[in-house]
Parts: structure tokens; sequence; C-alpha cells
């Protein structure tokens, strides 16, 4: 009783009184496990990222280039995206579920700059499809009155990865191989691979659209590619809509992330375990962005929750790297901004991957990641252009911030898709 209790309580800021059925909870939590190592190795790169430099001899003023080639590597996931509309969500999702685990630890071999951003670039291929199709996977199984709360326990459970991987970078100069050693850890997942293969099952609304299709006599190649023809065909206005609001927020926002460590270690002389820390307490307040782009938007509208934290983001993230003084307010200011860029990433994600039919749903969160990657990586050569000059970084950080105003302006003509269900909102689904 006392832990049926416990669960409850848990569970309540994402779903209130109702509860998901036995195979959606199952299903809810593997993908979220799949999701802790994906957010493990994300956290690495920004944490551990004066070490890698330091390690591999990669300038300062290089830094933003190396960051910007890894980030591309989200370029591939639509490829795997579409395989995924036709070869099924859960095969997939496990072939990326490995791969990814695989290049994480090959990570840590990695003797000069390129090999890492290979390296890096390939992982990052299979981390974001295996992230985009957990997505695609909660979206088809979950209850349409509690999607966007199972998305929200989704990013909390997985972005513990995150923290994992702070708290363990503040050993980072006590480990027999530094940063490798935090890298090695990655291998893990492969590991799990027998017990992910007995309890993940395909969707139920995927297994009856390829059921419908089995007579379909063309090639395998003609079919793969298909969904990325069905997306611009039958639905361009949302695929450019929701193209520009992931643009935009990916353009604003990434800088911010992926700087944090190496700005509060050279602007303000932090040590690797205050920045742990930084992570670990402020991440208490950014947490809070799962519950609100998640159960808030099912309760007040994915549009309103979304556009409200685009907006919000830069102011928080200009106070964090402009005004702000002393460990709390650092805290608390990059707190709430990360509060606000999680809330944003999550309805946009979700709203991508409830706009679309079945039949090219995972495609189109493929192009979701895409646009994002663009954003990205752009976003950190500019900042390695500008580094070169001399520029103060802090402030072209927070100049791009404002691109996330931008997303908020694109995000407001998505149709509002809360409690509505998928065959509703895309007829054909």
């Amino acid at each position: 009783m006392a832990t049926r209790s416990a669960s409850a309580l848990l569970l309540r800021p994402f779903f209130g009184e109702e509860r998901l059925e036995p195979d959606a909870m199952r299903t809810l939590l593997l993908v979220s496990l799949g999701m802790f190592f994906e957010n493990y190795d994300i956290g690495l790169l920004s944490a551990a990222l004066p070490q890698i430099s330091a390690g591999l001899e990669i300038a300062p003023e290089d830094s933003g280039f190396v960051l910007g080639a890894i980030r591309a590597g989200g370029v591939g996931s639509i490829a795997l995206m579409a395989l995924a509309d036709g070869a099924g969500r859960r095969r997939v999702f496990l072939g990326c579920f490995v791969a990814m685990s695989v290049g994480t630890f090959a990570t840590a071999l990695c003797q000069t700059a390129l090999q890492f951003a290979a390296a890096q670039f390939l992982t990052r291929i299979f981390m974001l499809t295996a992230a985009a199709l957990a997505l695609v996977i909660l979206v088809e199984e979950i209850p349409a009155q509690l999607r966007g709360g199972a998305i929200g326990f989704l990013s909390v459970l997985g972005g513990m990865g995150f923290g994992l991987g702070a708290g363990l970078y503040a050993l980072v100069d006590h480990l027999p191989f530094g940063w490798r050693s935090l890298y090695a850890v990655g291998l893990v997942p492969a590991l799990l691979l027998p017990f992910f293969r007995r309890a993940l099952k395909e969707t139920r609304r995927f297994e009856a659209h390829a059921a419908s299709r089995a007579s379909d006599p063309r090639s395998a190649l003609a079919r793969w590619f298909e969904p990325v023809a069905l997306l611009w065909k039958s639905h361009p206005r949302r695929a450019a809509i929701v193209g520009s609001a992931g643009l935009f927020a990916a353009m604003g926002s990434i800088a911010f992330g992926q700087y944090t460590s190496l700005f509060v270690q050279t602007e303000h002389g932090w040590s690797p375990g205050h920045y742990s820390l930084l992570i670990l307490v402020g991440g208490c307040i950014a947490v809070l962005g799962n519950v609100v782009g998640g159960r808030g938007s099912d309760v007040f509208g994915r549009r309103l929750v979304g556009c409200a934290s685009l907006v919000l983001a830069p102011v928080c993230m200009a106070a964090f790297l402009l005004w702000a003084q002393g460990p709390a307010v650092l805290g608390l200011t990059w707190g709430f901004a990360s509060l606000c860029t999680v809330s944003a990433s999550l309805v946009i994600r979700t709203v991508t991957t409830e706009l679309f039919p079945t039949s090219h749903r995972s495609t189109a969160a493929g192009w979701l990641v895409l646009v994002e990657t663009v954003g990205w990586t752009s976003a950190l050569l500019v900042v390695g252009a500008v580094a070169e000059t001399g520029a103060d970084l802090p402030g072209v950080i927070a100049a791009m911030a404002v691109a996330l105003v931008v997303a908020a302006a694109c995000l407001s003509f998505v149709p509002e898709t809360r409690r509505v269900e998928l065959e509703t909102l895309a007829p054909g689904a």
C-alpha cells in the first residue's frame, strides 16, 4: 500500500488523478530508461568541455567549430526516422539504442580532435533518432488526455542521465583516465539489449498501419523514402511551421547550454565540482520544465505554454550571463532559463509528433531533428567565428537567445493539439 501511495504521489504532477494502464506505463518506463543514457552522453559533452579541449588540444576559438561539426550528426537522423515509418518504431529504436552506446564508448578511445568529432558525430545520429522515436512511441501509445504528461515524465527520467553525468564529472580530476572514464560508462546500454528486446513492444498504431500495407508490391527502397514525400505533399504548412519553430528554438538555446561549464569556470573561477553542484541544484528548478511543458500543456494548451516559455527563456539567459553574481543567483537564473527551454522544447516536439499521420509521423519527428541540427550547428559556428574576433562571448550568447522569441511567433500558428485524438488531428493516422 505504501509503495502504491508513493507511486501515485510521484505521478500526480504529470497525470493528475488519472492513471496509465499497465502496458502504457511499461512502455513509458522503458523508453525513459533509454533516454536516460542519451542524456548522459549529452551532459558529458557540455560538462567536460574544458577537460576534453585540454586533453585533445582544442583551442578555445576552435571549440565552436568542433561542437558544430558534432551537432551536424543530426542531419542523418531523418533517413533513420523514415525507416521507422516502414520497418517499425521498436526495431529502429533498439538499433539506435545499441549504436549510441557503442559510439559513446568509442569516444573514450579517441586520441585527436578529429577522431573525437567523428565519433560524436556518428553517435549523435543514433542518439537523436532514439530520442525522437521515444516521443513517437509515447504519442502513439498514451491516451490523448495524458500525452503531454507522459512526455514530461519521459523527460524527467531521461534528464536524470544528465544529472548522473554532471555528478560523475565532479570526480573528473580524480578518475584514472579523466574524461575518458566518463565516456567508457556509455557501454552499459548495449549490455541491456536482451532485456529491452523482451520488454519493449511495437506500437499498436504502427502494427495496424503495417497490416494495411502488407500487400504493397513496391521495393523496400521506394517504401523507405515515401514518408519524406508524404510529409511535404500532405501537410506542407504544418511541416513548415513546426520546422521554423524548431530551427529558431535550437539557434537560440544551444550556445547557452553548451558553454555553461566553460562560462562559470572561466568567468567566475568555478571548479568542476562547483559546476556539478550548479547542475544538480539548479536542475531541481529546471526539471519543473517537464511538468510545465507536459502536464501544463495538457491543462492550458500547447501553444500558450510553449510560447510563454520561449519568450521568458532569453530574459533568464541574459540575467545569468550578464548580470548574475554569486552562486545562489547564478543557480537560480540558470535553473529558470533551463526550465523555460526544457518546457519549450518538450512542447515543440510533442506537437510535431501529434500533427502528422502514422504513415509519416516518425519522418515528421526526423524533420524536426534535421532543422534543429541546422539551428544548433549554425549557432555554434557563429559562436566559433565570433570568438576568433575576441568579442565578448557571454554577450554574443545572450544576443543569439533572441531567436527564441521568433520561435514563439512561429509556434503560435500551430493547431492546438491538447486532449485531441491523433486520428482527429491528422486523418489517416
